[in-house]
């Protein structure tokens, strides 16, 4: 997930030089470009991007790099998605990633101010928290975002059209009523949150609103255990309001690992969030105090606020799709693309979210660079999805990459787990239960770790760097040949000797 401090001051673009399309011996006899550009020279532009989230903006910042005439479409700014507003940087810098990770940094001070008793730090009285100067301080920080997205964007001679991008035709896109003729058209429109059907689903919030709450609830029950709902329960819980988790599963988190699943949540539950497994959602009531009664088959639970946190679909209503006859998937409504991002219309590409492929700021950033590559450098380049290290900023977070056991044993038969639970340094002064948890899974016959799994402070770190060593196919006897530095969580990683358990498919 993008950090805040990946956008800096931009720097100045290198010299552009006139971008024309590299031809193949094929296409110099017919004459015909070789990039799926089926436009003319007379096009306004070589490339026109709609939606300038992170991977939209990269992708148009690179092919203006080689050269190419480029446009991004973009709706206005505002702090909350629909069908009329956007703005420049996308959902993970307005409304997702970035906002998010500054209330998580926020909630946990408070549990930083009772572990400073443990060192001998004397706090007078109780800290109080403004929950209004956090929200002006974010507000403040996302217009900053916004603005550096622009100048990025003028930096490297990318023309902003600001409006709703629809596709118009095979190399049209109107934008708000002005039509533009283009070579090449990429859709990056990104995703937006999915409310289910049920009644009185309207009174409820996402993710979008929570980042924008004028006053932090009391009370708030949150529906869907996927990494959006544990993260903004363990926000509300570690800012003091009573948080309500509800979840169909037994555990939350499903896709990943299946022993890191009930350990996350023993450790949330610990800190104070109220966990409602197997839940059945029914429906939601507005009460006349101003509250809201959520039904579930367990009963009812009252708060001042029910959130949806129940995945994203892709961001493909009315956009022209269905104009130009643009595949998409059937249940998802998913842009349907090939290995190297192109739909079933040569000449239109879509990455990011809008795919439903891995639903990740990098990952676009990288499908953006790809096709920047395959289409303006005539480098047929396809994203890369094995071993993409990821983290869910719950309180612990955890952090992954690679397989989990599960689809470790079911793609190498043998494999070999080493795992191990411990309380970190930290908190054997500050009385804390907290632990950490680190697990290594090795397949059996070439030695080479092929996933990696934790929960404790500071794993997303670790497994940046750890998440090198794996792509590169480093083997556990290279992890145990890496001398650790101590005293740190980080050392477990290349000291874990012992085979927890050894799985084989024989047996």
């Amino acid at each position: 997930m993008m950090r805040a401090t990946c956008i800096g001051t931009p720097v100045a673009p290198r010299p552009l030089r006139k971008w024309r399309p590299k031809l193949t011996c094929t296409a110099r006899a017919s004459g015909k470009a070789n990039v799926g550009a089926t436009g003319t020279d007379e096009n306004d532009y070589d490339l026109i991007t709609i939606g300038a989230g992170s991977g939209g903006v990269r992708a148009a910042r690179m092919a203006a790099a080689k050269g190419a005439r480029v446009a991004i479409c973009e709706m206005p700014f505002a702090a909350k998605a629909s069908d009329v507003d956007g703005g420049v940087g996308g959902t993970c810098v307005i409304r997702g990633c970035v906002p998010k990770k500054l209330l998580v940094f926020g909630s946990h001070f408070r549990e930083d101010f009772d572990d400073a008793k443990g060192f001998g730090w004397e706090l007078e009285g109780t800290p109080k928290h403004n929950w209004q100067t956090l929200m002006n301080a974010k507000r403040k920080e996302l217009d900053r975002l916004n603005g550096v997205y622009h100048r990025l964007l003028e930096g490297s001679e990318v023309k902003l059209l600001e409006g709703r991008g629809k596709i118009a035709g095979p190399n049209s896109v109107d934008v708000d009523g002005k039509l533009y003729t283009t070579k090449n058209i990429l859709v990056s429109t990104g995703g937006r949150a999915f409310v289910p059907s049920i009644p009185g689903s309207e009174h409820g919030i996402v993710s979008d609103d929570a980042l924008e709450l004028e006053e932090l609830p009391k009370k708030i029950c949150i529906i869907g255990g996927g990494y959006i709902g544990l993260e903004f329960a363990c926000i509300f819980n570690s800012f003091g309001s009573e948080v309500h988790l509800f979840c169909r599963q037994e555990y939350p988190l499903r896709g990943f690992d299946e022993e890191i699943r009930p350990f996350i949540l023993e450790q949330v539950v610990e800190k104070g969030v109220t966990y409602h497994g197997k839940a059945a959602i029914e429906k939601i009531e507005k009460l006349e105090d101003g509250r809201f009664a959520l039904h579930t088959n367990e009963g009812e639970e009252v708060a001042d606020k029910i959130m949806f946190a129940t995945g994203r679909k892709p961001n493909t209503r009315n956009i022209g799709l269905e104009t130009v006859g643009i595949k998409t998937d059937e249940k998802t409504g998913a842009v349907l693309v090939d290995e190297y991002s192109k739909t079933n219309v040569d000449n239109v590409w879509a990455i990011g979210d809008v795919t439903n492929r891995l639903n990740l700021t990098p990952v676009a950033l990288m499908e953006g660079m790809a096709f920047a590559k395959t289409v303006f450098d005539d480098t047929p380049t396809k994203p890369d999805y094995d071993f993409v290290p990821s983290a869910v900023f719950s309180q612990p977070p955890l952090a992954t990459v690679g397989l989990t056991e599960e689809k470790a044993i079911e793609k190498f038969g043998d494999v070999d787990v080493y795992s191990s639970t411990f309380k970190p340094m930290k908190h054997t002064l500050t009385g804390r239960t907290e632990k950490t948890f680190m697990k290594l899974i090795v397949d059996a016959a070439s030695q080479k770790v092929v996933g990696v799994h934790m929960a404790g402070a500071d794993v997303a770190e670790m497994m940046q760097g750890v998440g090198v060593a794996v792509k590169m196919g480093a083997t556990k006897q290279q992890f145990d040949q890496c001398v650790g530095i101590h005293p740190t969580s980080a050392e477990e990683f290349v000291t874990m000797r012992t085979v927890t358990r050894e799985i084989r498919a024989s047996t």
